[in-house]
């Protein structure tokens, strides 16, 4: 995918008719399906059975397997609950006879109410001072472990400017913190919030887990680790919109077992906080 319009066409499913839909896939540099592009299909499917009034305010998937990147996936939608103020989903994400993804979504008619926030970090590098992670290719590619150069190639919808650039020849463990800045490539096109939402979710699945690796980054690389998203939550909570950079700030409290887990928090530029995530993934060391 080269531009915006192309990640909406990929997000924007095909009615099948009785609450099933159906979407293709597009790879990130990954030979399975992103689990990005299947919540965020998933989170399509089901605004397309609720209110035009009720907005998602949070949502909770489970990753099952592996997608295939050939086959269509087809999204079964359950109308678990419509009540007076939330309605509730559930989405079967399925290739063929296999089940691939759960996700419970909530959503919520919009009201007034109490408010407060977390400050955004106040220290950190605005992305005009930061590469990008094309400009990272362009600048260091022949410098660059194939593997890593060959997922930075891949074009994508979206620009990733991390505020620390780990030096992939000589790693260093660091703090179990992860902040980078994205913003969609190209002319942003007046969107409505529900397709907000689910761009906001595709992008979310990026980056997550860099959190939960730095610790270890002196032992772990992409061929000595075996690692996928296991689970994934989110909550939403203002509007926003894609013209400026907005900031994506993980930690991860924990890694054990295999397993390691990441949450943070989704800012605007001028620090208004739009969405947190949490997410747990596998990270097994290959023997």
């Amino acid at each position: 995918m080269k531009n915006n319009k192309e990640l909406i066409d990929l997000l924007n499913l095909e009615d099948l008719g009785n609450n099933i839909f159906s979407g293709e896939s597009v790879t990130i540099g990954s030979p399975n399906v992103f689990g990005g592009q299947v919540l965020a299909q998933s989170l399509n499917a089901a605004y397309r059975t609720v209110s035009e009034t009720r907005f998602v305010n949070s949502l909770h998937g489970y990753f099952l397997e592996a997608g295939n990147l050939l086959i269509p996936i087809n999204y079964h939608v359950e109308e678990v609950r419509n009540g007076g103020s939330f309605s509730t989903r559930r989405v079967t994400a399925k290739q063929k006879d296999s089940t691939i993804f759960i996700l419970a979504a909530s959503f919520h008619k919009q009201e007034e109410g109490f408010e407060h926030q977390v400050k955004m970090k106040s220290n950190l590098k605005q992305p005009e001072e930061l590469l990008s992670w094309e400009d990272m290719v362009t600048q260091f590619g022949d410098f660059l472990p194939k593997s890593i150069k060959s997922f930075l190639s891949i074009e994508r919808p979206i620009d990733f400017k991390p505020v620390h650039i780990p030096n992939p020849l000589e790693p260093e463990n660091r703090e179990a913190t992860e902040d980078i800045w994205f913003k969609l490539k190209g002319d942003v096109p007046k969107m409505d919030l529900a397709l907000k939402h689910q761009i906001l979710t595709y992008i979310s699945d990026y980056n997550v887990l860099n959190a939960a690796f730095n610790p270890n980054a002196k032992e772990y690389n992409f061929g000595n680790t075996q690692t996928a998203s296991l689970d994934h939550s989110m909550w939403f909570f203002r509007d926003f919109d894609f013209n400026d950079w907005m900031l994506f700030s993980a930690e991860s409290p924990n890694t054990y077992g295999a397993r390691g887990l990441a949450k943070g928090n989704i800012f605007t530029r001028n620090g208004k906080l739009v969405a947190s995530f949490a997410q747990e993934g596998l990270m097994r060391p290959k023997k």
